[in-house]
């Protein structure tokens, strides 16, 4: 008998609650140091969850937990393109 597959669950860094890991935006500390969103959920590299909306990813950011979470200062012109990528998403 197959039993269904478990889905994987994340936390959200900036609302923090906990979600299936496909309904949430991958934000990825890479190898080189560079800090981006993952769309594959595949890259190398320390990875942090956040729900698709601007709200949770300023929450995120005033608090410094995507910072913590990737254990990385992050650059505000890195933020603004993110955050920017978020608010495309939403768009579509």
């Amino acid at each position: 008998m197959n039993r269904p597959r478990k889905i994987p669950q994340r936390m959200c860094v900036g609302c923090r609650e906990m979600r299936n890991k496909r309904e949430l935006i991958r934000i990825v500390r890479t190898p080189q140091e560079t800090v981006e969103m993952d769309t594959t959920g595949k890259k190398a590299g320390r990875g942090a969850y956040i729900c698709p909306n601007t709200v949770c990813f300023s929450e995120a950011i005033k608090g410094k937990r995507l910072q913590k979470a990737l254990n990385k200062e992050i650059p505000d012109d890195v933020l603004e393109r993110i955050k920017m990528q978020i608010d495309d998403m939403m768009q579509h």
